[in-house]
C-alpha cells in the first residue's frame, strides 16, 4: 500500500522542479560555489510540490482514496526523504571528482566534504521538522510553513559557509584524509539527527492532520 502511495505521489503529485532540483547536487562540481545552496534547491523542491499539491487538489483527492490519513502523511514524508537522499547521493561522485579536477578548494565557501554533507543532513531536518508539522496543521497554508521553515535552514547554510573561513575551524574546509576522519562525528551526527528528526516530523505531523477537517 504504501508503495502505491510513494508511486502515485511521484507520477502525480510531484512538480517537475521536484525532480530538476534532485538533480541539482552535481553543482558541487562548480568551481567557487557556495555548495549550501544545493541544501536550499533541497528545501525549495518540496515547497513547489506541496503548493502544486494544493492547488490541484491533491490532498482532497488522497482522501477520498481508500488509505488512512497517517499513511498519507507517511507517503509526503517519504517523497520529501526520497528526493533529499537522491539529491545527495547524485552529488556524491561529483563531490570525489571534483577533489582530483578543482585540488586548490572552494574559495566561495566549505568543500564538498564529509563534514559538508553532516551539515547538510542537520539543515534538511531543521527544514523537514518545521515544514512538515506546520503544514499538517491544516493541509493549506504552505507559504507560511515554507518561510517559517526555511529561515532557519538557510541561516544553519550561512552559519556553514561563513565558519569555515575562521582559522580555528579550517579543518571543517579541508580534504585531506586526516581530516575527514576528524570530520567523521559530524557526519554521524548528521545521520542520527536525520532519521530521528524526520520520524518525529512525521509523527507530529500525521497527529495534526487526523484533527484536520477536509
Amino acid at each position: 500500500m504504501m508503495f502505491d502511495l510513494l508511486y502515485k505521489e511521484l507520477r502525480l503529485a510531484a512538480h517537475p522542479n521536484l525532480f530538476i532540483f534532485t538533480f541539482l547536487g552535481v553543482l558541487v562540481i562548480v568551481p567557487a560555489y557556495p555548495y549550501g545552496m544545493v541544501f536550499i534547491f533541497g528545501c525549495l523542491a518540496p515547497f513547489i510540490t506541496f503548493m502544486y499539491g494544493r492547488e490541484t487538489n491533491d490532498i482532497y483527492y488522497t482522501a477520498l482514496l481508500p488509505v488512512k490519513k497517517r499513511d498519507t502523511v507517511k507517503a509526503k514524508c517519504l517523497l520529501l526523504v526520497l528526493a533529499q537522499m537522491t539529491q545527495l547521493l547524485i552529488s556524491l561522485p561529483f563531490a570525489v571528482l571534483r577533489v582530483g579536477l578543482l585540488p586548490g578548494g572552494n574559495p566561495a565557501g566549505i568543500e564538498a566534504n564529509v563534514a559538508y554533507y553532516g551539515f547538510g543532513l542537520v539543515i534538511y531536518t531543521i527544514f523537514n521538522v518545521i515544514f512538515l508539522t506546520q503544514f499538517f496543521r491544516d493541509a493549506h497554508k504552505v507559504g507560511i510553513a515554507f518561510l517559517l521553515a526555511v529561515t532557519p535552514a538557510a541561516l544553519a547554510v550561512l552559519a556553514m559557509e561563513i565558519i569555515v573561513h575562521f582559522p580555528r575551524f579550517a579543518w571543517l574546509d579541508s580534504v585531506e584524509p586526516a581530516m575527514l576522519v576528524r570530520q567523521l562525528p559530524i557526519l554521524l551526527t548528521g545521520v542520527v539527527v536525520y532519521i530521528t528528526g524526520n520520524i518525529a516530523a512525521y509523527r507530529i505531523s500525521a497527529s495534526r492532520f487526523e484533527r484536520v477537517d477536509l
